[in-house]
C-alpha cells in the first residue's frame, strides 16, 4: 500500500492551484493532510476538499514544517523566495514557475517523456512551460522512432496562460465590444477579445520573446538534445482556455504519415483526432478540461521530403500545468511504494 503524504499547495487560489486541488481529489492522490497557501490577501478563504472545508493560509516562515510535498504555482519570484525554505524543511517541491527550469541541478520533467529524470532531484523538480509540455507529449513518440532534426512551431495561446484574471478580462472585453464599447485592457497589454497579438513576454536582442525561448531551451533539456534546432513563434489568441500549436518536424529520413498516425494512436497522453471528410481536427473547445493532448491533421510537408506537419490542442491549465505536476508527484509516490533506492518522497522529505 502506498503511504500518505502531507501536501502543501503554494498559490492555491490561482487558476492552476484550483486545478491542482481538483486533480488531487479526482485522482485520489495518497495524502493525509493538505495545506493551502497563498498571499495574505487570499488568506481566510475556504476550499472544499474530500468533503471537508479547508482554510487558505498566508505563506509565511515555518509554514513548510511537517510537509512532505509542495506543489508550487505562484510565479518565479515567489518560488525563489519560498522553495529553498521548503526544501530546507525536508519537503520535495514540484515547481510550476520558470524559476528553476534551466538550472542544471534541477530536473525538468514531462512524465510521458523523461520520467527517470524525476528521481535525480535534489529537492526541487521543475514543471516545464505549458506550450513545451503540450508539444513534447505530441512529438516525443515520433522522436523515439526517428530523431527529429528541426522543429518549427507556432503557438496559439489562450487567455488561461496569463491566469484567471486574464480569462475574466477576455470575457469582459468580449461583452464590452458586443455592447459597442471600447475595451480597456489591464491584465494583458492589448485587448484580446476579437484580436490577437504576438506573445507579450520580454523580447531579446535577437527578436525572440521569452515565451519562444522557453520552448527552445526547455525542449532541448527534456529531450536531452542540446543541439536540437528549434524555432518558435508564440501568439496570444482570443480563446478562453486551451492552447493550440502548428508544428513542422524535419527528420533525417522521410517519416510516412501512416506510421506517424499509428505511433500517436497508442502514445501515452495523446488522442489522435482526425476526420478528413468533415475537416474536423483538434480544437480548444474539445481540449478544454481534457487530460490528453489532442493531435491531428498529420500530413507530409510538401516543401521537404523529410518533413511532417501536425496540429494539436491541449488544456494549458490541465496537462500544460497542474496535471503534469500531479503526475510527477504520482511518479514519486509510486516509486516510494516499490523502492527506496532513489531520492523521492518520504515522511521526512528528501531521501538521502
Amino acid at each position: 500500500m502506498p503511504k500518505s503524504y502531507r501536501v502543501a499547495i503554494l498559490g492555491a487560489t490561482g487558476a492552476v492551484g484550483t486545478e491542482l486541488i481538483e486533480l488531487l481529489e479526482r485522482r485520489n492522490f495518497p495524502l493525509s493532510q493538505l495545506k493551502l497557501l497563498a498571499s495574505p490577501r487570499s488568506a481566510g478563504r475556504t476550499v472544499s476538499f474530500r468533503g471537508e472545508s479547508l482554510t487558505v493560509e498566508a505563506v509565511a516562515d515555518g509554514c513548510f514544517r511537517d510537509v512532505d510535498l509542495v506543489l508550487a504555482s505562484a510565479g518565479g519570484s515567489i518560488s525563489k523566495q519560498w522553495l529553498p525554505q521548503a526544501v530546507e524543511s525536508g519537503a520535495v517541491t514540484i515547481d510550476n514557475s520558470s524559476a528553476y527550469r534551466l538550472d542544471p541541478q534541477v530536473p525538468l520533467v514531462v512524465p510521458e517523456v523523461n520520467p527517470e529524470a524525476a528521481f535525480q532531484h535534489q529537492g526541487i523538480i521543475a514543471n516545464p512551460n505549458c506550450t513545451t509540455i503540450l508539444m513534447a507529449v505530441a512529438i516525443y513518440p515520433l522522436h523515439r522512432v526517428q530523431p527529429i532534426r528541426r522543429i518549427v512551431v507556432s503557438t496559439y495561446q489562450s487567455a488561461s496562460g496569463a491566469g484567471a484574471r486574464a480569462m475574466e478580462e477576455l470575457k469582459t472585453q468580449a461583452q464590452a465590444i458586443l455592447n459597442g464599447e471600447t475595451p480597456t485592457p489591464s491584465v494583458l497589454p492589448y485587448p484580446l477579445a476579437f484580436n490577437l497579438f504576438p506573445h507579450n513576454s520580454p523580447i531579446s536582442e535577437g527578436g525572440y520573446c521569452q515565451e519562444e525561448m522557453k520552448m527552445v531551451n526547455e525542449t532541448r533539456k527534456i529531450f536531452a538534445a542540446p543541439q536540437l534546432a528549434i524555432t518558435a513563434t508564440c501568439v496570444r489568441v482570443p480563446v478562453l482556455r486551451a492552447h493550440s500549436e502548428a508544428i513542422n518536424l524535419e527528420f533525417e529520413q522521410p517519416f510516412p504519415r501512416e506510421q506517424a498516425c499509428e505511433i500517436l494512436r497508442t502514445a501515452p497522453g495523446v488522442i489522435l483526432q482526425e476526420n478528413w471528410q468533415s475537416n474536423y481536427f483538434p480544437m480548444p473547445m474539445d481540449a478544454t478540461s481534457r487530460d490528453e493532448v489532442l493531435v491531428g491533421r498529420i500530413r507530409q510537408d510538401i516543401s521537404h521530403p523529410c518533413g511532417l506537419e501536425l496540429w494539436l490542442s491541449g488544456d494549458q491549465i490541465r496537462k500544460g500545468a497542474a496535471l503534469n505536476a500531479v503526475q510527477i508527484a504520482e511518479l514519486l509516490s509510486h516509486h516510494d511504494a516499490g523502492s527506496s533506492s532513489s531520492p523521492s518522497l518520504s515522511s521526512s522529505g528528501l531521501q538521502p
